[in-house]
């Protein structure tokens, strides 16, 4: 057991500068690979923490600023149906006034025109009526002629 423990004594001996290589070898490693490299990272990773920031703010932006776009294209939607409308019914007002105002000369028309027929026929009928008793007078004389009684009671 002495022996292995001898040997062990030795093995630790020889170990002894490849432990301490080792270590040093641990702290010049990190001190000057892992040192360097760590802070890369760390600085790579708040840039890439600060690019998605500014990616995520850009896109709330965007957000933000396509709501107002829709919110003022829905407005002027609405302000070009409402003038629209506002066109429209001021057509169909006039549309209502021009017909109002043709009814009224097409009644005035119409009730000239009756009361025209109206003086026709008052016209035509007094004329009838002064000329009814001379061609009465006329119908009698011819008759009479044509019997030969008008020409004998005349003499």
């Amino acid at each position: 057991m002495e022996q292995t423990l001898q040997a062990l004594g030795e093995i630790m001996q020889k170990a002894v500068p490849t432990v301490v290589l080792l270590v040093l070898l641990h702290f010049y490693l990190k001190g000057m690979l892992f040192g360097p490299l760590n802070r890369i990272l760390k600085q790579r990773a708040d840039l890439t923490e600060g690019a998605r920031k500014a990616a995520s703010d850009s896109l709330e932006s965007a957000e933000r600023k396509a709501a107002e776009y829709d919110e003022k294209l829905r407005e002027a939607r609405a302000e070009v149906y409402r003038q629209q409308e506002e066109t429209r019914r001021g057509w169909l007002e006039d549309q209502a006034s021009q017909g109002a105002a043709t009814k009224a000369q097409v009644a005035a028309a119409v009730h000239e025109a009756r009361e025209q027929i109206a003086a026709d026929t008052a016209a035509a009928r007094q004329s009838l009526t002064e000329s009814s008793a001379s061609l009465a007078d006329e119908i009698t004389a011819t008759i009479l002629a044509r019997a030969g009684i008008g020409e004998q009671g005349s003499q």
